[in-house]
């Protein structure tokens, strides 16, 4: 183990990155899942920084009590360059929090940065006072219909944007166009990732066209129109009004097949691009991105496999298996979009896929 943190160490030589970490994470039985997003959080820059800067606070204050985001931020706060480390108390905290990772049967990656993202809101949620004060006055009701209605309560939700939702949070519009009197009812609602449907030979640009693409609602579908009081035909679309700092989209590999009665592995080739332009936005003005990470789910079906990670840091990318870290060619993150044809001895795919914003800083 020991040898492998030397040899990239010695790959990498003068060019080691001051003050940077390149360690791997012990497997604790199909604990893979959580290691190949671990490590993809933690070459999150903007994230990991304000997690270690929430840390450094917290500790000063210590009297809270221990919890998902603080097992985060231990394992996050390494002396040693590189190496082994044994991601334990995270992991049993994570067992004991939900009961769905309890098990050591296969688990989604994808499931579980849902799960994690949601939890460090509810744990800073909780500890914002102002969030405190503001359950006590403000009628259930209004947080629950926050996303509707923006404007009306966006003084109310203020306080409660935390670094997370800084990061990751994005704004999606649901537009529908009543065909009888043309009225456009738009829905407003907060996304942490999408979650792309894909198509075999296709790539990230065309699954985007694809989830902005305009829907008809007739037959039973019809949509009921406040303006013409009835159910009328329409035309519905998704577009991204806020794209977020950090965008994470999430491949539907996994499909449920009715006629086997079970979920199946689509192994299609998707291109992902280390640059990507996001032009299904409101304002129509392109948002550029960079990649920065993939997580990678290995094997043929969705019950069974192993999770790895690519990583790009300081303009070096690494692959990241568990306890083994190595560095990899640029090149080699293509042989990870899929395969084009059905049945391929490839079964490494890109899964869950992290850019940052090229843009100026959000705010």
């Amino acid at each position: 183990m020991g040898a492998a943190g030397s040899k990239l160490e010695k790959a990498l030589g003068d060019q080691f990155p001051e003050g940077e970490r390149y360690f791997g994470l012990e497997n604790f039985g199909n604990t893979c899942y959580c290691n190949s997003v671990l490590q993809a959080l933690y070459f999150c820059v903007p994230f990991r920084e304000q997690l270690l800067e929430y840390y450094s606070n917290y500790k000063n204050g210590a009297d809270a009590e221990e919890n998902l985001l603080i097992c985060l931020a231990d394992l996050f706060t390494q002396k040693k360059k590189t190496g082994v480390i044994a991601p334990k108390r995270f992991v049993q905290r994570l067992k004991k929090q939900n009961e769905l990772f309890r098990s050591y049967m296969h688990q989604d990656a994808h499931e579980f940065l849902n799960f994690l993202l949601n939890e460090l809101v509810d744990i800073l949620e909780k500890e914002a006072p102002t969030a405190k004060n503001e359950a006590e006055t403000s009628p259930p009701e209004k947080v629950a219909n926050g996303p509707k209605n923006p404007q009306a309560n966006g003084v109310q939700k203020e306080p409660l944007v935390t670094w997370v939702h800084k990061n990751f949070q994005g704004i999606l519009t649901n537009e529908t166009r009543c065909l009888r009197c043309e009225t456009v009812t738009a829905r407003d609602e907060t996304f942490f990732d999408l979650s792309l449907d894909i198509e075999q030979n296709s790539s990230i640009t065309s699954c985007l066209k694809n989830f902005s693409s305009t829907e008809t609602l007739n037959a039973e579908d019809k949509f009921f129109c406040d303006k013409c009081c009835s159910l009328q035909e329409a035309q519905k679309r998704m577009k991204i009004k806020k794209p977020p700092h950090i965008l994470v989209i999430h491949l539907k590999r996994f499909k449920y097949i009715e006629q086997l009665g079970r979920y199946k592995k689509l192994s299609y080739r998707v291109v992902f691009p280390l640059e990507l332009k996001l032009s299904n936005t409101v304002e129509d003005a392109d948002s550029e991105y960079s990649l920065f990470a993939v997580v990678v789910h290995v094997g043929s079906g969705p019950n069974h496999g192993h999770y790895v990670s690519l990583v790009k840091s300081h303009n070096h990318w690494l692959f990241f298996d568990d306890e083994n870290v190595e560095m990899i060619d640029e090149s080699a993150v293509q042989t990870f979009f899929g395969s084009a044809q059905e049945y391929s001895s490839n079964t490494d795919h890109g899964y869950i896929l992290f850019y940052e914003s090229l843009g100026a800083n959000k705010e």
